[in-house]
């Protein structure tokens, strides 16, 4: 710095002045250019302390190509082109999703005139029976977190108690509000909240991690005058994160994980951080690989930056807080770690609760507030609600309450051990097939990985699923994951043998995979516009809702 101290010293002033005086227009031009240059210098020096030279080197690239595919598409042959093949993917999805089933009805309008209830029932009753996986017998990763025929009596019963309740109308059903306040405080206790920790419910983790970055963004703004928030995440955080992001038109980077543990690099996470950063994430555990960030470490970071800090334990939930009671090395992953200000917990993943059910903690009640939506001067009255929804079903709280108290502590205990045995169980037999290796190091009940030549992974996926199974595709690095749920359990032998098989096909065959998953996710890879991806991404979700 002496150097460039002295160089400032030795400017001439004076003539910049005088420069400034005559040509008033060019010293602002000039000005604006040099605050450019410095700026996207800036950016660029941030992104290379971040993902490294080669890895900022490949992002730009890819950034660039992206452009210049853009640009052509505007061409009118080039565009036409590129859309006829998206317009086949998408094609492609509609038809493997619509199977229209003989003698089957389609409902378009309302009945004319009102179905008997032994009509209703028997076409739910074949809709129910349409499964294009075996689930019930454990043959599809993660999905369903089936808690047993019994709990599932219960919470349907509990369900059907509360069909029609609202907790948007504590008056008119104040034993829902007790039930949703118990399941808060319950999931606090279990995360280890201190008196000033509290929280609400949720739709699911997607919402509960939605509403986290909302709390912190409304904190950043109000406590902190933080006009363009942004947030940190690890590449492997989960996907709901950029949502917020889009929802919030907020900024979010993404930090590289170790490609040995699949854990956050910390270092690389804290030269993310700037002044403009409210919140930093770290996950346990991670939904592609099963890893947990070092979250001791980022907690710290928190503290150094005052920013805030987020655990996703969507998919941890029920397990993490009972590793080191079940026998496993202990992951603290709750409130006892300095620095974290928020959690997220889905009660419908190992609490066993019906779907559309989370918990979001905060470790203080200001933070929860920033979360809330209230308007006071709406012509229907004061309103304010908790979350995004307003009118709320209150059915899924009564029957997550009813799971909760039905399974108790030493329930998920025996399930936890069950659980994570398999998941060892499925790991170390995927360690002893040569052409196989693990992605990361799982401490919960997923675990990740991907293949060596000459097998394709893809392939495995495919081989798989011709054999009744549904593992989850994943990406950067290529790899497959299964999430193990209390159905994979003894469904596990049958898993390994048919995964021995599937592997074994695939390379007897290697060059017989280059259609199916990985013409899909070979694409997704090498094409680096990604709007394209997301276009056929769209079209699929597009297809859900065509009859």
């Amino acid at each position: 710095m002496p150097g460039a101290i002295g160089s400032l010293a030795a400017v001439d002033w004076q003539r910049v002045a005088s420069f400034t005086a005559r040509n008033p227009r060019q010293a602002f031009l000039n000005a604006l250019l040099a605050y450019f240059v410095l700026r996207q210098t800036g950016k660029a020096v941030r992104r290379v302390s971040v993902y490294g030279l080669k890895k900022a080197l490949a992002l730009l690239w890819r950034w660039l190509a992206g452009g210049v595919i853009r640009h052509v598409r505007r061409a009118p042959g080039a565009g036409a082109a590129v859309q006829r093949s998206i317009d086949k993917a998408i094609k492609d999805i509609q038809e493997s999703m619509h199977i229209d089933l003989p003698g089957e009805t389609k409902y378009v309008e309302i009945p004319a005139e009102a179905m008997t209830d032994d009509e209703v029932l028997a076409v739910l009753r074949r809709r129910q029976n349409e499964m294009g996986v075996d689930w019930k017998n454990g043959r599809a990763s993660g999905a369903v977190y089936h808690g047993g025929e019994e709990l599932a009596r219960l919470t349907n019963e509990a369900y059907g108690m509360f069909c029609v309740t609202n907790p948007l109308h504590p008056g008119v059903f104040p034993g829902l509000r007790r039930l949703e306040a118990e399941v808060v405080q319950m999931v606090l206790d279990l995360y280890n909240g201190t008196p000033e920790c509290c929280g609400t419910t949720t739709s699911g983790g997607t919402e509960s991690i939605i509403m986290a970055v909302r709390a912190h963004v409304v904190w950043g703004r109000k406590s902190c005058g933080i006009e363009n928030p942004n947030i940190v995440v690890p590449i492997t955080a989960h996907a709901a994160f950029d949502k917020a992001a889009e929802y919030f038109n907020i900024g979010i980077t993404h930090v590289p994980v170790n490609p040995k543990t699949q854990r956050v690099d910390v270092a690389a996470l804290g030269r993310a951080i700037d002044s403009n950063t409210v919140l930093i994430v770290g996950s346990s555990s991670t939904y592609p690989h099963g890893a947990c960030d070092d979250l001791a470490a980022l907690g710290a970071l928190a503290l150094k930056h005052k920013v805030g800090f987020h655990i996703d334990s969507c998919l941890g939930s029920f397990i993490m807080p009972f590793l080191k009671e079940a026998g496993f090395p202990e992951v603290v992953c709750d409130f006892r770690i300095p620095g974290v200000t928020s959690i997220s917990c889905d009660t419908h993943k190992y609490g066993f609760a019906p779907k559309g059910t989370s918990v979001v903690m905060y470790a203080n009640r200001h933070l929860r507030q920033c979360q809330y939506f209230t308007i006071s001067t709406w012509p229907g009255g004061i309103y304010a609600s908790p979350t995004i929804a307003g009118s709320r079903c209150g059915a899924v709280i009564a029957a997550c309450w009813a799971a909760m108290m039905r399974m108790g502590r030493d329930g998920y205990l025996a399930e936890c051990r069950r659980i994570v045995s398999c998941r060892i169980k499925i790991q170390r037999a995927i360690e002893e097939i040569p052409e196989l290796y693990i992605v990361g190091e799982p401490s919960s009940s997923v675990v990740a990985f991907s293949s060596s030549w000459p097998v394709s992974i893809f392939g495995v996926l495919d081989e798989m699923h011709s054999r009744g199974w549904e593992l989850n595709p994943l990406q950067d690095p290529a790899a497959l994951h299964v999430a193990c749920t209390r159905l994979t359990v003894a469904a596990a032998d049958d898993l390994i043998r048919d995964l021995n098989d599937a592997v074994a096909t695939v390379k007897a065959n290697p060059d017989g995979y280059t259609k199916g998953s990985q013409a899909i996710y070979g694409f997704a890879s090498a094409v680096p516009d990604s709007t394209i991806v997301d276009e056929v991404a769209s079209g699929f979700v597009d297809a859900l809702y065509a009859v």
